[in-house]
């Protein structure tokens, strides 16, 4: 059994070649915390085979979809910053993924919401780096997925 890494992916961390797994996370991280779509894009694979399953989102899949929802999200009315943490990082070739825990804030006007979720990250080698294909993501508490779902809409 691996041992989850305890420091945290927080998006500040340098992003090197992207060659590595935990430079793609952060690219992710930096991305999300920045409300940058032009480098969310550039950290997911662009083909209509990847997905994400959201809490917020429901299943999207294919770019357009999934580009869609981070829109939805950098432009809505609070203002979420996550980290991952608690992570294990598991290498298969060309793929890899990461399952873990993000832990943030969600500020919004009158809600301010300090969230838990779990996570997992899948990506694949192209063209030399990594490029996100799949993400879910869950609330540990059902009552803190409701509470945030009210503050985001």
């Amino acid at each position: 059994m691996m041992t989850p890494v305890a420091e945290p992916i927080t998006g500040r961390e340098p992003l090197g070649t992207l060659a590595e797994p935990a430079q793609a996370l952060a690219q992710f991280y930096r991305a999300f915390n920045d409300r940058d779509l032009g480098l969310m894009a550039a950290n997911w694979d662009t083909t209509a085979d990847v997905a994400m399953a959201n809490p917020l989102g429901g299943i999207a899949r294919g770019w357009l979809e999934i580009g869609a929802v981070y829109e939805r999200i950098f432009k809505g009315r609070g203002r979420v910053r996550v980290e991952f943490h608690d992570y294990t990082i598991h290498r298969h070739g060309d793929v890899f993924h990461a399952v873990g825990r993000e832990r943030g804030r969600l500020d919004a006007p009158g809600a301010t919401l300090d969230l838990a979720i779990r996570t997992s990250r899948v990506f694949r080698r192209v063209g030399g780096r990594w490029r996100q294909i799949h993400h879910h993501g869950s609330f540990d508490d059902a009552q803190l997925l409701e509470a945030y779902r009210r503050a985001v809409r």
